[in-house]
């Protein structure tokens, strides 16, 4: 496996991966919700943050982060990867070359949670809203 940089031509694979990890891991959010910030990850999310992906001997993308001033804004690994190190392999990565000290997690995602409290993130704060103000409450964690 292989850290690369993204490129905007394979912002379309992303925005599968994305999806199909949403759907694993987020079953909070509704159907709506997903059609809704489908287009605005990948017409404007995607391009406001440090994206890397992680790639097989093949050059298939496993999965993604972004990164923005010291946060992981969003991290996210197909399904069939998951559970494989594809995740701890992006954020280790990201904290060693990115300088990631934060990230924030939806409270109703334990999976993310746990993940992130695995590598040793602890719980810091919590907000009610998620950061486009819908009722999802966010729980804030920092690397101690």
């Amino acid at each position: 496996m292989k850290i690369e940089k993204v490129d905007k031509s394979d912002y379309l694979i992303l925005i599968d991966i994305w999806e199909a990890s949403v759907r694993a891991t987020h079953d909070f959010l509704p159907e709506e919700e997903i059609a809704v910030l489908k287009p605005l990850i990948l017409e404007h999310y995607f391009d406001a943050v440090d994206l890397t992906c992680a790639k097989d001997q093949s050059g298939i993308i496993l999965g993604f982060c972004g990164v923005h001033e010291g946060n992981i804004e969003m991290l996210f690994i197909s399904p069939e990867s998951r559970g494989c190190g594809v995740g701890a392999y992006l954020a280790e990565n990201a904290i060693k070359y990115k300088g990631v000290t934060k990230v924030d997690v939806n409270e109703q995602n334990p999976q993310a949670l746990g993940f992130y409290e695995h590598i040793g993130f602890k719980v810091i704060g919590r907000s009610p809203l998620d950061g486009q103000g819908n009722p999802y409450p966010v729980l804030h964690m920092k690397l101690i």
